[in-house]
């Protein structure tokens, strides 16, 4: 017989994002496993979310504007909930270099990767102080450290999000609130195939992508979820600041080579 551990999680986690992708599966995981969610998102609520699960809230406009997060910690006061998360998933990513894209995508990707969590984080800083417990995720990327052809506005961003939430967590660390970081690699959701679909021939873009993964498959995206999971939980209370790598090992090695270049050995 198999062994289980539980984790204790917040009463309340709110998820940005949640209309699809890594956001939709934190906010299904979290809601089957009893948790409250508010679901931020430009698009219209996941319809399964809303229509199976009544512990689920949703809320259909943009994390970059203040009115937004007056009208969650207005939910959050009635809630009367006493520990809260926070996994901050919504994000854009427009490919393209810079000798021919103009200003317009980095000021996109700074304004809603990185000021729209700052803003949230700002928001309902005083609530999540006073709180039993609270956690802050806020979900960046490889592309944090790591560069790849056509996505500087992105990775730029990224990393501006990660350093910002490192010292979030030193300016807090005496508080309640745990800020953590969650560094994706590729996985099967709306980002990766937004730039899966720009490429000159997807098919091959894909082919190379998974080459380029140790276990040869792109990360699914409830893998990245369960990580965000444990982020949000009380158990992850040992890491502060830290940034946790979630990308199937694609940054593990500066040299990986596939099978069919000869250099896997099999023991």
């Amino acid at each position: 017989m198999s062994s289980t551990w539980s984790i204790n999680l917040p009463e309340l986690v709110i998820v940005t994002g949640s209309a699809s992708g890594l956001g939709a599966e934190c906010a299904l995981k979290l809601l089957e496993a009893g948790t409250q969610v508010i679901g931020i998102d430009l698009a219209a609520g996941n319809e399964s979310l809303i229509s199976n699960h009544s512990n689920y809230q949703h809320v259909q406009a943009s994390t970059i504007e203040p009115e937004t997060w007056s009208s969650v910690r207005e939910i959050l006061v009635s809630s009367g909930k006493r520990s809260y998360g926070y996994i901050g998933c919504a994000a854009t990513l427009q490919p393209g270099t810079l000798s021919e894209e103009s200003l317009d995508p980095w000021r996109d990707a700074w304004e809603i990767n990185v000021g729209a969590n700052i803003l949230a984080v700002k928001s309902l800083l005083e609530m999540f102080k006073s709180a039993q417990f609270a956690s802050v995720v806020a979900v960046s990327s490889v592309n944090a450290t790591y560069a790849e052809q056509d996505l500087g506005a992105y990775s730029s961003s990224k990393a501006a999000l990660s350093a910002a939430f490192r010292n979030f967590a030193v300016d807090f660390a005496t508080s309640e609130i745990n800020f953590n970081i969650l560094s994706p690699g590729a996985m099967k959701a709306g980002l990766f195939n937004r730039h899966l679909n720009s490429a000159h021939d997807p098919e091959k873009f894909l082919e190379a992508r998974e080459a380029r993964q140790p276990k040869g498959r792109i990360t699914e995206v409830g893998e990245v979820a369960d990580v965000a999971m444990f982020l949000v939980s009380k158990q992850s209370s040992a890491l502060l600041g830290s940034t946790v790598t979630a990308d199937g090992g694609l940054t593990a090695s500066f040299d990986f080579r596939t099978e069919t270049q000869g250099a896997r050995t099999t023991l």
